[in-house]
């Protein structure tokens, strides 16, 4: 007798769990049929690989980023691919109100000190095909020193990065970003570059494509067109993996650029993809 209940019990449940089922399908599938415009966030991370996407934190939402690039694959087995010369950074994000985050963060890279903001200004919608979103940030380089430049004043070590992001959904698994983008280095080194260019104009572009539900293929390019041909700098060109583990999401890239901020990475790309000079990485993304 005892038997039968736990036989009817467990049948009970199956049934019960199988309308459940049933119903979150049901309601998962209406959700989708809301968004046949594709209003849906166009990148599920802030960056795109190095690129920032159009995502904002919600409103009180903290995130915790580790950005790990470590040094040149081309140096083999002398640097161990590139493991003994890492820079990494730590970020943390945090919004105070709907459609504004704040981003305080610290990279090994020329020992940067960062703070920036990002604001949402139009959101994709079946009235208005593109989400449009500011940002800009603000870099203090720790590292110069008056040894390297004896008439260094306080206000060489900033730079400056204000970036106008257009994207837009097309598909459930297709998204794509255009990234105007001016650039201003109050100090550079004239063994690096021919001539000193302290504002710079960019256009950077991005894409994600979804293979499946929780794995995307990133890419990202940007083209200075402030870059004089006696640069030993290049246009960064990273591409990357995401991969979505619950509550944080796992990046793995590949880029010519070392840096992770901008203006860094945009303007001091030392990295070259047709000689194998590239920087494995990854970015680890938590959300709070």
């Amino acid at each position: 007798m005892i038997k039968i209940k736990n036989i009817i019990f467990i049948l009970t449940m199956v049934g019960n769990f199988i309308c459940f089922s049933q119903d979150d399908l049901l309601a998962e599938l209406e959700s989708e049929a809301e968004y046949t415009s594709y209003e849906l966030p166009a990148f599920k991370t802030m960056t795109i690989v190095n690129l920032q996407s159009t995502k904002i934190a919600a409103k009180k939402e903290f995130y915790f980023f580790v950005s790990h690039r470590f040094g040149s694959v081309k140096d083999g087995f002398e640097t161990l691919f590139g493991l003994d010369n890492a820079n990494t950074k730590i970020q943390f994000v945090y919004s105070f109100f709907e459609g504004v985050q704040f981003s305080l963060s610290r990279e090994s890279w020329r020992q940067t000190y960062s703070g920036s903001v990002k604001y949402n200004i139009v959101k994709q919608s079946s009235e208005f095909g593109l989400n449009l979103v500011g940002f800009h940030i603000a870099n203090i380089n720790a590292e110069i020193n008056e040894d390297l430049f004896p008439e260094l004043e306080t206000s060489d070590r900033w730079s400056f990065a204000h970036q106008l992001l257009i994207s837009r959904r097309f598909s459930e698994k297709f998204s794509f970003q255009l990234a105007p983008t001016y650039i201003r280095e109050n100090l550079q080194d004239l063994r690096a570059v021919a001539e000193a260019n302290y504002n710079q104009f960019a256009l950077g572009g991005g894409g994600r494509f979804k293979l499946s539900k929780r794995i995307s293929i990133n890419a990202d390019y940007v083209y200075n067109f402030s870059r004089d041909g006696n640069n030993i700098y290049n246009n960064p060109l990273s591409i990357g993996v995401d991969i979505e583990t619950g509550g944080h999401v796992f990046q793995i890239l590949f880029s010519n650029a070392q840096s992770t901020n901008e203006p860094g990475f945009i303007s001091n790309a030392g990295g070259d993809w047709s000689e194998g000079d590239i920087f494995f990485g990854f970015n680890i993304v938590r959300v709070f």
